[in-house]
């Protein structure tokens, strides 16, 4: 119920950083999340902060609002995020690990589903497929920000 791409960046891991925290840019990043905002007086990457995702699932729909709340917050390192339910659950957790390299920056994107029951059967219904869409979704993602922090 994880899974991780990563790919080489020819830019700092300040750059790369700043373009993958700053969720009102996601809309140009991810195949299924168009926009994102900050919520309740945030307006930077911050621990505790949270955002929504304006998401259209499978880049079709249904389209809905998700709302997030950032777990780790490290400029140049890491970024990460969990997706919340009902009460503040965590349903599924994003997140970017940049390592630098010589002539830039290794990215990994990585998800993992909540453990609990609901999402165990979801994945035994759904995982394969989904699976291959989150990892195509992730090398969407992390193409897209290198095409714009190597421009």
């Amino acid at each position: 119920m994880h899974d991780s791409v990563t790919v080489h960046m020819a830019a700092s891991p300040q750059v790369v950083w700043d373009l993958l925290s700053d969720v009102t840019r996601i809309g140009e990043l991810s195949p299924e999340t168009f926009e994102g905002e900050w919520l309740a007086g945030a307006s930077a990457p911050a621990v505790g902060a949270k955002f929504r995702g304006h998401v259209r699932r499978n880049g079709r729909g249904p389209t809905y609002w998700t709302i997030c709340r950032v777990t780790h917050c490290e400029p140049g390192a890491v970024f990460a995020f969990d997706v919340l339910g009902p009460a503040d659950r965590v349903v599924n957790s994003w997140r970017y690990d940049l390592t630098a390299a010589a002539d830039g920056t290794d990215v990994t994107e990585s998800f993992r589903l909540a453990d609990n029951p609901l999402t165990k059967l979801y994945w035994a219904i759904a995982g394969r497929w989904r699976g291959r869409t989150n990892r195509a979704g992730m090398r969407a993602t992390l193409e897209r920000a290198k095409a714009i922090v190597e421009a």
